[in-house]
């Protein structure tokens, strides 16, 4: 008896036609099949992170309220094509896309890497001010309203996110025109968005109540972990929105490179 459950035991026995799995069968398809892609991937984002995370840490022990922004808008900016290559890449398993790989990945860094460092700049600043502000509650005297709204802001801005990064990867819109679609799709599938944030925050919650454990995974985890199952829960809408799989078949078939 295997650790794992096999959902997908009678796969090569389905026809090409059947029709997709869904729920749980359906991600832990995606999370065999596409386990090397999601790493390497997931990987290459987590190290895209590390200026963030390396400014946020000299901000927040200096107690240096104006490196803050500072920090996570150069630290953004350096995240921003890594972050955008992943939500390539866990898009092209969640459409079924038969071009996938290296060739894939280096092509989508390439097509959104200067799209990407704008929005990654603004957001990595308002993020970094919003955690130097939370880490910093005792000392500011922080009433708890003030801090449910500080987490709350920082939750919006994630669920943002998880909107914003998948259209970059998809199309070229203006920044204006991205974060007005990804407030509209926020909205539109907020019973989505909320189980995607719910997801997120349980899984942020145990990495830090385990945090020597989580961290000695993290490696492994690193960002594609958390990251597939809340754009699994999204995708949906995403799909319906911008006609993705049905731009996919209508696409000419590019070859994969090796």
């Amino acid at each position: 008896m295997g650790l794992f459950p096999r959902f997908d035991e009678v796969e090569r026995e389905r026809s090409p036609d059947a029709p997709r799995k869904t729920g749980l069968p359906r991600l832990w398809q995606l999370i065999r099949r596409d386990i090397w892609d999601n790493f390497r991937a997931g990987f290459l984002a987590l190290a895209g992170c590390i200026p963030f995370i390396a400014g946020m840490f000299f901000a927040v022990g200096a107690h240096a309220a104006l490196l803050a922004p500072l920090a996570g808008f150069i630290g953004g900016a350096a995240a921003g094509p890594e972050l955008c290559a992943l939500a390539d890449t866990l898009l092209r398993g969640l459409r079924d896309d038969p071009v996938t790989g290296w060739g894939a990945y280096r092509r989508a860094w390439r097509r959104s890497a200067r799209a990407s460092l704008l929005p990654g700049a603004l957001g990595g600043a308002l993020l970094g001010v919003q955690i130097f502000l939370l880490l910093h509650a005792g000392a500011l005297q922080m009433e708890l309203p003030i801090a449910a709204a500080l987490v709350l802001g920082m939750a919006l801005l994630l669920g943002l996110n998880l909107y914003l990064w998948p259209q970059l990867a998809l199309m070229e819109l203006p920044l204006g025109r991205l974060v007005k679609n990804s407030a509209l799709l926020f909205i539109g599938q907020l019973p989505r968005t909320a189980a995607a944030l719910a997801f997120l925050g349980a899984y942020t919650a145990l990495s830090l109540r385990f945090f020597s454990f989580a961290l000695s995974l993290l490696p492994v985890t690193n960002l594609w972990l958390p990251m597939l199952p809340a754009l699994f829960l999204i995708y949906p809408g995403l799909n319906q929105a911008f006609r993705i799989e049905e731009k996919l078949r209508d696409a000419p078939q590019a070859p994969e490179d090796p």
